[in-house]
């Protein structure tokens, strides 16, 4: 499987920005499906570790379409809070994945631990699995990671999740307030990209 170079791959989320990202970040030549265009719905990520999760995502849609699948499994750790929300970043955005709900509730954590929190550097770090699978057998499985500290306030309408609010080491602006083109040049989608590249 992974001497053939792959032209084929269904990418495997629901979450539009994603989407979006990992196919600015895929080379051209490759035909792209998504999981809304088979109408289906996400697995549950019942793994302990975003590698886990991210292995579930691409076997199961692998499975349903027949198709060679890249899923990732991404999220926030937040030193204060014991790296949390960590595998659970979506779900702190409650059903609906509402990421600013996500932002006030990690504001509202900080607080709790912390009410002098803003005055300090609050270590954290994004973190990406990426996996490709095909059917049950994993083909690869890689990890980027960003380490930045955490915004006192939501900063910038660009990306999508906890863009807002996280501040890349040694930059002063959020992922919220950079150009896509500049995020995308560092962030840890792309750390792991620039790993997982050799075999597409």
């Amino acid at each position: 499987m992974s001497k053939q170079k792959i032209n084929k791959l269904l990418i495997g989320t629901n979450n539009k920005g994603k989407l979006r990202e990992i196919k600015n970040l895929l080379p051209k030549n490759i035909k792209i499906y998504s999981t809304s265009g088979f109408n289906l719905r996400s697995p549950i990520e019942n793994g302990k570790t975003f590698k886990e999760n991210s292995l579930i995502k691409s076997k199961y849609f692998s499975k349903k379409t027949g198709l060679i699948c890249l899923a990732d499994d991404s999220g926030l750790e937040i030193d204060l809070l014991d790296k949390n929300p960590g595998i659970y970043s979506a779900r702190w955005g409650g059903r609906g994945g509402d990421f600013s709900k996500a932002i006030r509730r990690v504001y509202r954590e900080l607080n709790k631990k912390d009410k002098n929190w803003k005055n300090k550097k609050i270590k954290a770090r994004f973190i990406c699995a990426l996996s490709i699978s095909y059917l049950n057998k994993k083909i690869a499985c890689v990890f980027g990671k960003v380490e930045g500290q955490i915004s006192d306030k939501p900063k910038g309408n660009n990306g999508f999740g906890y863009d807002p609010i996280f501040i890349p080491l040694k930059k002063t602006k959020t992922f919220g307030e950079m150009k896509p083109s500049q995020k995308y040049k560092m962030d840890h989608r792309y750390l792991a990209f620039k790993k997982i590249k050799k075999f597409l």
